[in-house]
């Protein structure tokens, strides 16, 4: 059992501080009492004991009768009032601190604050007003420097409780009448003063203190270090609270002792100013921290004027810190020859619950060596105590730190839990009994029992004493012959994976690692964050300023490899900032709180950051391995057994009724339109300002058809089937050229034309497709004809082997001889040619059969006809997109409104403008489209409500898309534009892909879009498992769109080919009528994905041919009912196959990824991943200045980890548009990791996790 019992205190504890004031004051009047010296080191004012007497009066007698009216005064005896006093003015400080005392009112010192944002400053302002403050004491100078308003009051800092400020020199107080006197009474158990004390989180709590405590640690502390009147004490430490308070403003008036206080400041500008002060007044005790004995070393030059032989005690008041050992080792080592004594050397124990706790007494003889112990760091981690050899890198040296105080009894506890007796080897918090210690923490009861009511439980289950002790905070254990060694601070503590760390060790270390000096001021913070489960040790240092990159690495390297080695135990982050840029304590240590805020809320702006999650996550799930997988039969016949049905689903049949069902080719339905309705107006083009800037009717298209085609048959040359690539901007010559090419016999394939400021990245593609197709021309206006022979095309690409360019800008006069009639349903109707997300160029043949079955299936769904009209922000040239513009108005005799996406850019309202004045009910558009509407007119909203925007009459806004619906995105919209009328019911989306180009669309009636949400977990193990809204890792999906009429849908397994069950994941398959007839390759061989148009199941239904779209999904029946009755069955898109990424056993999708990642920081605009051999790459674009580009790395690891329990690899800061995106709004993922392993994408910033 660790415990020990001290000699006791004399008995005559009634004495009291004012009294003795009182007799000194009388006795020896002039005696000094303390002296304060400026910066350069002088003396500015000795404070005799008499004047201390006589001015700390007068305040009693001001505080009590001077403040407020004599009816209400505003302090009474007993009340709480702040000391706010600057570090160099401890003469004003301890007239206040005195005459609170005379005034019985309970001072509570704290910091200046300088600025209305200091570190911590706030929670001492909560202390204050939890403590009741109203007044604040200060001195004259103090008052003077706080930061005032314009009116030159001083502004209420942040958290603070309204205060006066009242000035504490004598010339502002009035005299006391001649017969006041103070009230002096025994030493009692009334409150006499508050320390306050900074924990771990940042939160301040105040200590209380009574009178017979403070008078009884006197005593101790008098007995302890041998004090006797008028002896000489140097004090360099911070009098407002603990060693410094209890030393230089307390103990030393009881023992009439000479103080002379060296200030901060005079610290900074000559480090040696404490040992000369010890020479110059011969001082027989002198109050330090290691740091100034380091500072003294390091400052020392072989100075002539200084010994330090008058010294019988260095008290070392942080002596408990794991550095403080090599500090007193180094500094006797250089001092010993000015005359300084080992034994002079008084390590010290305390903490502010506690107060002192042990201190090592001052000897005469040096015969007795003081203790130390070389103790294993592994044992520590463990909480024992293991003896080592120093030889070993691993271990930490401890000194003693004296013995336990006069009348005290102290027992070593178990930290955590009960407060169980440890035994002799074990490493433990010290408790301390004895009447010196605090007795709460103010206003906070439960903290308070927890803390000062403690009663250790021996192992037997008894209690060691019928007396509470007090948690002193401090870590450690009793040595043989009753020495206290401390190892580390319960504040300071870490656990890592069962394992206990100190920061002040790891500290410790990562100072000791060369270079030395590499540390601006040795400022380093040590703390920890939990991710995943755990704590990760995060270490934050101020590198100096003319250290390079180079430098930085190796010395971070250099610091992981020692602390790996020496503690065993990872770093998470490492990370370097500028010089004088953490937020510091008053006193010029770190605010490790606040520096722990800045780490979590990415406000560090590091210089160098060094993440190595993968060597110190180790609580990782396992890897998931991929059991063998159960054949088709068997997962067909489980589903049967368990009651799930087949995920089969179709939409209603494409009956035929209309008149223009007679015809199988759509140039015919055109010619039959021009004949019946030539007036009709099928389509009206948009300009950027909102103007119809061209329209056609059906007699008009069809004539500019004819045109076209007699020019491809004059001009071209060309044969029946040949490939024509149209080249057009988005509008009416497009459509007039398709169906040009229709009425003569030709395939045409639309292309996106060059983009003019962007040629060199464009050009390629278009020719690419050109090739690809095999177009025997390319048909265009006379401004693009000019641009793809302008000298920039001509350098990006070889212009002598394109084929023939014709221009349509001038159209023969006649039409063409005889309109070519097809006659096979079956043959090539168009090439539908795309990029993918993953950069695979595919070119998709559909046939005039699919084109008419398409179009009645659209028709049918949207509830299409020749009085209806519908407005298209679209691109085109692919997909729905492209069959929405040019095909369906034709088909179903509708308007087309066309308003081309790209005129959105300098008129982001012009599409939502021209669906409200129009007074369209049925509009398509794309997510891009959407994007620039949300954040182009997020602010806009009120404007536009004003200029009469009404989109009330909308039923139908479809996004059009091949991925997993955007959610987010579609809230947003709808959110943001509901003021204008729009009903969130109305927003829906359509789904399509390479094989069918449309398998789902909202349509018109139906039961609205369904969200469920699932575990995105389980998702991982391509398993659906539903749960509730907001429940953890949930993810929400919405259906995209009610299945066309037509198509049957099916959900198989994409390794197996076999059916798979109602809510399994599983790849999507298709049976349609416009179904494509194939991929098109150029040479005539068959494509390797031949099995993407022509899949047959390998179980149940084998004979029907399906077409594999390549997206993961499932099929789900809800309760609600379709049109027909039938119950409906929703479609829910996860994510395509070939971008899925597959990570330690698991599929990943890129966008649940990036979304995660893009919550994490408000300066992450956008973001894209992509996998990299086994490494994940986080690609991500910064809005913001690039000194926060540093910030994103640790956020974006700790997001990823939490989230996903991946292990980010690396991670890219870019600026902004440096994602590639394509013309539907999706990222091209492939072409970014192209673009990162060829090193193009000029970051701001890689960093490479470790």
């Amino acid at each position: 059992m660790a415990e020990r019992e001290a000699s006791p205190l004399p008995l005559d504890v009634r004495a009291r501080l004012a009294e003795l004031e009182l007799e000194l004051s009388e006795d020896s009047p002039k005696a000094p009492c303390l002296t304060s010296l400026d910066t350069t080191g002088k003396p500015l004012y000795v404070l005799t004991y008499g004047k201390l007497w006589s001015r700390s009066v007068k305040l009693a007698f001001n505080i009590l009768h001077k403040l407020g009216s004599k009816q209400e005064p505003m302090v009474r005896p007993g009340d709480r009032v702040a000391l706010v006093f600057p570090n160099n003015d401890p003469v004003a400080f301890m007239v206040a601190f005195y005459g609170c005392l005379l005034a019985e009112v309970v001072p509570v010192p704290i910091e200046v604050p300088l600025t209305r944002k200091d570190a911590g400053s706030q929670q001492i302002g909560f202390l204050l007003g939890s403590c009741g403050v109203t007044v604040a004491l200060t001195s004259d100078a103090c008052h003077k420097g706080l930061p005032k308003s314009a009116t030159g009051e001083i502004p209420q800092f942040r958290g603070w409780p309204k205060l006066l400020w009242f000035v504490t020199e004598s010339k502002h107080l009035s005299k006391p009448p001649r017969d006041w006197f103070p009230h002096i009474k025994d030493a009692n158990s009334d409150t006499a003063y508050i320390e306050y004390k900074t924990c771990k989180d940042g939160s301040v709590l105040g200590v209380t203190v009574m009178r017979i405590a403070l008078l009884t640690h006197c005593q101790a502390l008098t007995q302890s270090c041998g004090y006797t009147e008028a002896e000489t004490i140097v004090n360099v430490l911070d009098f407002k609270k603990d060693v410094g308070l209890w030393h230089g403003i307390l103990t030393s008036v009881m023992n009439m002792m000479h103080v002379i206080s060296v200030p901060y400041s005079l610290m900074k500008v000559n480090p040696l100013s404490w040992i000369q002060k010890v020479y110059h007044f011969k001082a027989k005790v002198a109050c330090v921290k290691s740091r100034d004995m380091h500072w003294a070393l390091v400052a020392h030059r072989e100075q002539k004027d200084i010994s330090l032989s008058s010294l019988r005690m260095l008290l070392v008041a942080d002596g408990s810190n794991p550095w403080s050992i090599s500090s007193c080792d180094a500094f006797l080592n250089v001092f010993q020859s000015k005359g300084l004594r080992s034994e002079v050397i008084c390590p010290c124990a305390s903490s502010p619950e506690a107060l002192t706790v042990a201190i090592r007494r001052p000897v005469e003889d040096s015969s007795q060596p003081p203790g130390r112990g070389v103790l294993s760091m592994q044992g520590l981690s463990y909480s024992v105590v293991r003896v080592d050899t120093e030889e070993r890198l691993s271990v930490l040296t401890v000194q003693d730190v004296g013995t336990v105080m006069p009348g005290a009894l102290v027992c070593v506890v178990k930290p955590d839990g009960v407060p169980l007796l440890c035994k002799t080897d074990e490493i433990g918090e010290l408790c301390v009994c004895s009447v010196a210690t605090g007795t709460s923490y103010y206003g906070l009861t439960g903290m308070t029992k927890n803390t000062f009511e403690v009663f250790p439980v021996a192992s037997g289950g008894g209690l060691v004493s019928e007396y509470a002790f007090v948690r002193t905070g401090l870590l450690g254990f009793v040595g043989p012959g009753g020495l206290v060694f401390i190892s580390g601070k319960m504040d300071g503590l870490i656990v890592v994976s069962g394992r206990r760390h100190n920061a002040d060790d790891i500290i410790a270390t990562a100072l000791a690692v060369e270079p030395m000096k590499f540390i601006y001021r040795g400022r380093i913070a040590v703390f920890s964050v939990t991710v995943l489960h755990d704590e990760r040790i995060v270490v934050v240092a101020e590198q100096r300023p003319d250290s390079t990159e180079e430098d930085s690495f190796q010395w971070m390297s250099r610091v992981l490899q020692a602390i790996d080695s020496i503690h065993g135990v990872g770093v998470f982050c490492l990370g370097l900032v500028p010089a004088n840029t953490l937020p510091k304590t008053p006193l010029g240590g770190l605010h490790l709180s606040e520096t722990k805020q800045l780490y979590l809320e990415g406000g560090l702006h590091p210089c160098n950051v060094l993440m190595c999650p993968h060597t110190c996550v180790t609580n990782l799930p396992k890897p998931r391995q991929k059991q063998p997988e159960i054949g088709p039969a068997s997962v067909m016949v489980g589903n049967l057994v368990s009651g799930k049905r087949i995920a089969m689903a179709s939409g209603r049949d494409l009956g035929q009724t209309d008149d223009n069902d007679q015809f199988l080719f759509l140039s015919e339905v055109l010619q039959w339109r021009s004949q019946t309705t030539p007036e009709h107006i099928l389509y009206t083009l948009l300009s950027s300002r909102g103007a119809v800037s061209s329209s056609l009717t059906c007699l008009q298209l069809h004539k500019r058809a004819e045109r076209v085609a007699a020019l491809l048959l004059e001009r071209g040359g060309l044969q029946e089937g040949d490939h024509i690539a149209l080249v057009y901007p988005p509008g009416i010559d497009l459509i007039a050229a398709f169906y040009g090419c229709l009425y003569a016999g030709c395939v045409p394939i639309t292309v996106r034309p060059p983009h003019p400021q962007n040629i060199s990245t464009t050009l390629p593609t278009v020719k690419m497709i050109v090739e690809v197709s095999r177009s025997a021309c390319v048909m265009t206006t006379a401004v693009i004809c000019k641009l793809l022979r302008s000298k920039e095309a001509v350098a990006t690409v070889d212009i002598r082997n394109w084929p023939p360019v014709l221009d349509t800008d001038d159209l023969p006069k006649k039409k063409s001889p005889a309109l070519y009639k097809p006659c096979n349903p079956d043959a090539l109707a168009y090439l539908d040619f795309s990029v993918s997300t993953t950069g695979m160029l595919a070119g998709v043949q559909i046939s005039h059969n699919a084109v008419g079955a398409f179009c009645r299936s659209v028709k049918l769904q949207c509830e299409l006809y020749p009085s209806r009209e519908v407005a298209i922000c679209l691109d085109p040239y692919c997909g729905l997109g492209f069959v929405l513009w040019c095909l369906c108005s034709v088909y179903s005799g509708h308007q087309s409104i066309l308003i081309p996406p790209v005129e959105l850019e300098s008129n982001p309202a012009l599409w939502l403008l021209a669906v409200s004045q129009l007074r369209v009910r049925d509009t398509f558009c794309s997510y891009s489209v959407m994007e620039l509407c949300t954040k182009g007119l997020g602010l806009q909203t009120e404007a536009l409500k004003a200029r009469g925007l009404d989109l009330s009459r909308v039923r139908a806004c479809v996004v059009v898309a091949e991925e997993r619906p955007r959610m987010s995105l579609t809230h947003s919209f709808s959110k943001l534009f509901k003021d204008l009328g729009l009903h969130p019911r109305s927003v829906s989306t359509a789904f399509g892909c390479r094989v069918n180009l449309a398998i789902c669309l909202q349509g018109t009636s139906g039961p609205d879009p369904t969200t469920v949400y699932v575990d995105m977990r389980a998702l991982r193990h391509d398993r659906v498992r539903l749960v509730e809204r907001g429940s953890p890792h949930s993810l929400p999906l919405m259906e995209s769109g009610k299945i066309l009429p037509g198509v049957r849908i099916i959900i198989a397994n994409p390794e197996t080919k076999g059916p798979l069950g109602d809510s399994h994941l599983g790849e999507i398959w298709v049976h349609s009528a416009h179904n494509g007839s194939g991929y098109y390759s150029g040479n005539g061989e068959e494509v390797l994905q031949s099995d993407h148009f022509t899949s047959r199941l390998s179980f149940g239904d084998t004979s029907t041919v399906w077409a594999r779209t390549g997206y993961l999904g499932f099929l789900r029946r809800t309760e609600l009912t379709d049109a027909s009755g039938e119950r409906h069955d929703a479609l829910y898109v996860v994510g395509a196959l070939e971008e899925a990424m597959e990570l330690r056993g698991m599929r990943y999708h890129p966008i649940d990824i990036e979304t995660s990642v893009i919550r994490t920081h408000q300066s992450i605009m956008e973001c894209a991943v992509f996998p990299w051999t086994n490494l994940l790459v986080v690609v991500v674009e910064l809005e913001g200045s690039e000194q926060e580009a540093l910030d994103l790395v640790p956020m974006v690891t700790k997001a990823v980890l939490e989230e996903h329990y991946l292990i980010v690899g690396v991670v890219v800061v870019t600026d902004i548009g440096v994602i590639p995106i394509n013309s539907r709004g999706e990222k091209q993922r492939m072409h970014l990791r192209d673009g990162f392993l060829q090193d193009q994408l000029d970051p701001i910033y890689v960093a490479y996790n470790m």
